[in-house]
């Protein structure tokens, strides 16, 4: 019987030194993020003033940016009062060629005026704040989303790479912004240079911004909960048992039902929003 212990491998070369390189990285690149610690409770406390009001915070992201705005919601761990905003033609990715495929989805989030036409679906007021997320921050779609929420007297938070726009031309996301939450990401974003090849791998925006969404959820959950204004937290079955977690699920999405729903724009005007006051 042969010995295959003794036959060649491609993984005979010593490469103990590749599982830790990007997570070093990583490590570092949240680190870096703690310097933002100022903005990340400016954001909660923006968050926690619209919640508590009976309003959202709307989030919108393209492409890859669309996976921090279902991190904040529904998520186990996750609370209603965060409303995402994401548009499939922009964000589906997984066909990659053909229909449905990314030279599509990369040319509509070029497409200008098509951020009006979003938002013409809702009826957008204070104190409702959005948050923007776009790791290059040059495309035309997130800049005209935060150009119109503005407009609408809402507060804006982009979460974009702030390295990118210094070298980039044109508009960018942070110029449309009252509050800027960098995501420390380099240029290219990739994190990860390698001997022999020219192009960095592994992209950090991603970590980066999911990182600082859970930051802002939970200081936001803090705020509304010394307020006795946190809405139903999303918990595993694991935790509370099965009945108290459906109990939770149906609390949390008639609640996400009952504001969305209020922010909805119908023919001649909103669904049903009433004035605070």
């Amino acid at each position: 019987m042969a010995d295959h212990r003794a036959a060649s491998s491609p993984f005979d070369d010593d490469v103990s030194t590749e599982p830790t390189r990007y997570l070093a990285a990583a490590k570092d690149l949240l680190e870096r993020l703690e310097s933002q610690s100022a903005a990340v409770a400016e954001v909660s406390l923006l968050c926690a003033d619209a919640i508590a009001s009976g309003g959202l915070v709307h989030l919108f992201g393209t492409g890859h940016s669309r996976i921090p705005v279902e991190e904040m919601f529904p998520r186990y761990g996750s609370y209603p009062g965060f409303h995402p905003l994401v548009e499939l033609s922009m964000t589906f990715h997984t066909q990659v060629v053909g229909a449905n495929g990314q030279r599509q989805a990369m040319f509509i989030e070029r497409v200008e005026g098509l951020a009006e036409a979003i938002l013409a679906n809702f009826e957008l007021a204070p104190p409702d704040v959005m948050i923007v997320f776009s790791a290059g921050g040059g495309t035309a779609v997130p800049i005209e989303i935060a150009q119109g929420a503005r407009a609408r007297g809402l507060t804006v938070v982009a979460v974009t790479s702030l390295a990118q726009a210094d070298v980039g031309e044109g508009p960018h996301l942070r110029d449309h912004a009252d509050v800027v939450l960098d995501l420390c990401t380099p240029v290219g974003d990739a994190l990860v240079e390698l001997d022999g090849l020219e192009t960095p791998v592994g992209p950090g925006s991603t970590i980066a911004a999911v990182a600082l969404v859970n930051e802002i959820k939970v200081q936001t959950a803090a705020l509304l909960l010394a307020r006795g204004a946190l809405p139903p937290v999303l918990t595993s079955p694991a935790l509370v048992g099965a009945e108290e977690s459906n109990r939770l699920f149906d609390a949390a999405y008639a609640e996400h039902a009952r504001r969305a729903g209020a922010a909805l724009r119908v023919s001649g005007g909103a669904a049903g929003r009433e004035p605070e006051g």
